[in-house]
């Protein structure tokens, strides 16, 4: 019988790294990020302007320009930059939100990350990985009682939840159907990952089998933390195996990739810069970008010394600057914000950017249909800020003004990698967007909401179906059969 250790062995296949080095350097340059953090001190306003114009224009920010969003400390700059990231959220996005959930398919893991509930040596965590029906209860669950259509499912890098198991449990979420209150179904339509960097061979069984986005953080860009966080002699190691995880991901096919940076583990102006790097040399590796960016803050974490009392920890008003800055770099992007924030950040944080929030998030192995509504800190890898229930956080984002999509025609539409990177640079995903996040949140509504969050949300798709009437006058009777059709039960159309 092979060990973890016998399947570690093999892992990391070093040709799969070098290959992507330009004469044999990775695109991190510690020196030059500080160099430019340290020279962008105290801007000048007419370049902050300039470099707010850029990113109005839907063109991706230097790391110079970026750099000196940093360093703005002028409180009127500050306010303008703000209002021009909201204003970018809008003109890419519409005034969409998607929600989604997490789901936790296994917690065994080889590695022994200081600041994870997950590691090897907490020898406290309650280990398991999900079989077939425990999986399928889990998504009756979500997809039957809570109402939602997409799923993040994460994984811990170990011989038991490997690409086999990863394959299987994908294939079983999308086999789930669930009859609902009204005429329709339950039923996960995405189903994004997140798991451990793999090899091409691996990530390609992946895109084969209809995954949406992958997702693979690199948690810290600076090599001396990361070396501190994530002991050697372990898989998450090798900072570069990790570093190009998405280029293997795009060169297997797969077209939607997703990055992310741990706030706290280093000083959080280093990390924008790397992740504004990161982006930038997919870009100009692969052609596409990242599809999203998240960018979650370090939470307490059961027997993870590192959690206790963070040198790096990033205060809100510097958490407020990082998102501003990340929208404004990289304007095409994604950007999540997760249930670690609790309701009050997450409700002040929307606004300056942010397109995708979980909801109902539980993070412990069987934790939607088995362990009720307690956090248990021996069974997640972190203690959560936020645990409303969907319905809950959709009320409140349409009082807010949100809509809530559940869209996920783009993917079926071949909406996606290079294709969605330039309809996203023109402003056009949004329009697509807009009729078919009406349409799947009169779904929603019908199906799944309560009374008082339906009356709120119609409210949302009275104002939506009008705007639709005067700024898309060609697609507006085509739209209303397809919102009509659905009003009387039908299921999963779009545009």
């Amino acid at each position: 019988m092979k060990t973890a250790q016998d399947w570690m062995r093999n892992r990391i296949v070093p040709e799969q790294i070098d290959k992507y080095l330009v004469n044999g350097e990775d695109f991190i340059s510690e020196y030059a990020i500080e160099k430019k953090l340290t020279d962008s001190a105290a801007p000048e306003p007419a370049r902050v302007r300039e470099i707010i114009a850029k990113a109005e224009a839907i063109e991706s920010l230097t790391i110079d320009d970026t750099a000196v969003l940093l360093n703005v400390i002028d409180p009127e700059l500050v306010a303008e930059m703000e209002q021009a990231a909201a204003r970018i959220k809008k003109k890419v996005y519409d005034n969409r939100i998607v929600t989604f959930a997490p789901l936790y398919l296994s917690n065994m893991c080889v590695n022994n990350c200081l600041y994870c509930g997950l590691r090897c040596g907490n020898t406290t965590m309650e280990r398991g990985r999900l079989g077939t029906e425990r999986l399928r209860r889990e998504v009756e669950v979500l997809a039957g009682r809570i109402g939602h259509k997409r799923l993040i499912v994460v994984y811990g890098e170990h011989p038991e939840s490997d690409v086999d198991y990863m394959v299987d449990t994908i294939k079983t979420i999308y086999d789930v159907q669930v009859p609902t209150r009204n005429k329709g179904y339950g039923q996960i339509r995405r189903v994004n990952v997140n798991a451990a960097p793999l090899a091409i061979e691996d990530l390609k069984r992946l895109h084969e089998v209809g995954i949406g986005t992958y997702q693979v953080f690199q948690e810290t860009y600076h090599r001396s933390t990361y070396a501190r966080v994530h002991p050697s002699g372990t898989l998450k190691g090798n900072f570069r195996w990790r570093l190009y995880c998405m280029h293997r991901a795009l060169e297997a096919g797969i077209d939607d990739v997703g990055i992310g940076s741990l706030f706290g583990l280093y000083d959080w102006k280093f990390e924008v810069m790397g992740l504004v790097s990161h982006a930038l040399e997919l870009e100009r590796a692969t052609g596409i970008g990242p599809h999203t960016v998240s960018f979650p803050r370090l939470e307490p974490a059961d027997m993870a010394p590192f959690t206790q009392s963070p040198e790096h920890k990033v205060h809100d008003r510097e958490f407020r600057r990082a998102i501003t800055v990340i929208r404004l770099a990289i304007p095409y992007t994604g950007m999540i914000l997760t249930a670690r924030e609790d309701a009050q950040t997450r409700r002040e944080l929307l606004p300056l950017g942010v397109t995708q929030t979980d909801a109902s998030t539980k993070i412990g192995i069987g934790g939607y249909a088995e362990n009720g509504d307690e956090q248990q800190s021996n069974k997640q890898q972190f203690l959560l800020g936020d645990t409303r229930n969907l319905d809950e956080v959709i009320r409140e984002l349409a009082s807010m003004g949100y809509i809530t999509s559940f869209c996920t025609a783009g993917y079926r539409c071949g909406r996606t990698g290079e294709c969605i990177m330039e309809l996203l640079r023109t402003g056009q995903e949004g329009k697509f967007c807009k009729l078919n996040a009406v349409i799947t949140f009169r779904e929603w509504l019908d199906d799944f909401a309560s009374d008082e969050t339906k009356k709120v949300g119609e409210a949302v798709i009275e104002h939506e179906i009008e705007e639709v009437r005067v700024k898309m006058p060609k697609v507006f009777d085509s739209f209303m059969e397809q919102y009509e059709r659905t009003k009387a039960g039908e299921r999963d159309l779009y545009f």
